[in-house]
């Protein structure tokens, strides 16, 4: 019964059908469309029907079947336990209103997709579709290129792509030996470093604590020791002015 009350071309005043008329109805009173008030929302519907004085029975039929569906399920949700049974864990218990809220997301879903397709059609109602003209047809002729082929020009080529891969693997290995080389440069072991260097020493300065050859690394290991150090409180790090000289000099306890 409820299928025969689903044609969407149906129109009654400003809706389209009762599913559309059970949406404005759901959307006005803002409730939730998976536990419809059944008796709210039944006794509007059945109040616009009544409110309608002229109408083309004919065309009203399919929103006649609809009341006629919605009575059937206000009279199914009173009936005694049924609401102690869907506010329970209900899986044995059918919800009266699950079919119409299937029914309902499928019309609502379907609207959207019209209401995105009519949007579409305005925005490219203009746009021509046309095929790539090929050569031929805008008289353009190619004219074919004879290319000679040899075994010395392919043993050439060969050679520059080894060439190539050699120096890209090459560097490759270089970058895979520094990393591993990062590995091995511990902050552990610089701290016990240059807490050796210091200890029982006077001001030291932080340039002194490496070679004038050392990597950036090992500059960098050597200062996030230093700072390890300053905030275990064991050293103190003066520097009078950017960029300049940083002198430590062991705490004092």
């Amino acid at each position: 019964m409820l299928e025969q009350a689903l044609k969407p071309e149906i129109k009654l005043r400003q809706f389209e059908g009762p599913l559309d008329l059970l949406l404005h109805l759901i959307e006005k009173n803002d409730v939730d469309i998976y536990d419809i008030p059944i008796s709210k929302i039944t006794a509007q519907y059945m109040d616009y029907i009544e409110s309608m004085k002229e109408f083309d029975m004919e065309l009203a039929s399919d929103f006649l079947v609809m009341g006629a569906t919605l009575v059937s399920i206000k009279s199914r949700m009173m009936l005694p336990g049924m609401q102690a049974a869907l506010g329970g864990s209900g899986d044995d218990v059918v919800d009266p209103r699950e079919e119409l809220v299937i029914s309902l997301m499928r019309y609502k879903r379907c609207r959207v997709f019209a209401s995105d397709l009519k949007e579409r059609r305005e925005k490219f109602d203009g746009a021509r579709f046309r095929y790539a003209s090929t050569a031929k047809a805008l008289g353009i002729t190619i004219a074919p290129v004879e290319q000679s082929f040899s075994i010395e020009e392919f043993n050439d080529a060969v050679a520059v792509i080894n060439e190539r891969n050699e120096m890209r693997f090459t560097d490759i290995s270089a970058k895979i030996k520094h990393i591993l080389r990062k590995d091995k440069l511990s902050i552990k072991e610089r701290i016990k470093t240059i807490w050796r260097s210091i200890t029982g020493k006077g001001k030291v300065l932080f340039s002194s604590l490496f070679c004038k050859k050392a990597e950036k690394m090992d500059k960098v290991v050597s200062f996030l020791a230093v700072l390890e150090l300053v905030r275990d409180n064991k050293i103190t790090a003066e520097q009078d002015k950017n960029f300049g000289e940083i002198s430590i000099e062991e705490k004092k306890v």
